[in-house]
């Protein structure tokens, strides 16, 4: 019986296979980067141009391992509200434009979560109740005046960067204190991940003030 390809709508023959919802993973040799999808460009990671290696029957966290999800489910989430809440309080477009794209790369990076872990997220923890908004606000950005433009926009760089950067070195502590094994990995992925946001605020961060 035939059937219809999820991204093309194109007819599928019984005896052909659709490789729309086929993924591999691959990990990098040198930096531990985690990728998904049907191929790799280069077979090359794209944070650092490490050699990448397909890992067979890939299958997501372990029982041993899911308590380093959480802590990286965690910090996502954390990172998560902190562009969203800024976005609603910034008097500058500019910066609301880069904010909102990276509220929502960030929504991209909780989504990859779920699918390599096989994790899934509460929706009322993306959108919180207004009370808690304000209280959460009143911590997270404290000492920063949004009323002030020109303050204000590098502070929420050097924040973001700041958060970011603990972020990774919490994972790399983690990942050096632990004798080779999954769980090392895990956290060597997870570092890899807070490298390259890192690497894109401190880009855009740099093309905003140039501007």
């Amino acid at each position: 019986m035939a059937s219809t390809c999820p991204k093309c709508r194109g007819i599928i023959e019984d005896d052909s296979v659709c490789c729309a919802e086929v993924k591999n993973t691959w990990k990098c040799k040198s930096c531990g980067k985690l990728s998904k999808g049907f191929v790799v460009p280069y077979g090359r990671c794209f944070l650092c141009g490490g050699e990448n290696e397909r890992i067979e029957g890939y299958k997501g966290a372990g029982l041993d391992q899911v308590a380093i999800v959480n802590e990286a489910v965690q910090y996502e989430l954390d990172m998560y509200q902190f562009y969203r809440l800024a976005m609603q309080r910034t008097s500058s477009e500019d910066l609301r434009a880069i904010l909102e794209e990276l509220y929502h790369m960030e929504e991209d990076h909780l989504a990859e979560l779920e699918e390599k872990y096989h994790v899934h997220l509460d929706p009322q923890l993306r959108e919180l109740p207004h009370r808690a908004e304000e209280i959460l606000s009143q911590w997270i950005f404290r000492g920063i005046d949004f009323a002030d433009e020109e303050k204000h926009v590098p502070a929420i760089y050097a924040q973001a960067i700041d958060m970011e950067r603990r972020t990774r070195d919490h994972f790399k502590n983690r990942a050096e204190a632990l004798e080779a094994g999954a769980q090392k990995e895990i956290y060597r992925e997870l570092a890899a991940e807070e490298e390259e946001h890192i690497s894109m605020l401190e880009t855009e961060r740099d093309q905003f003030l140039q501007r």
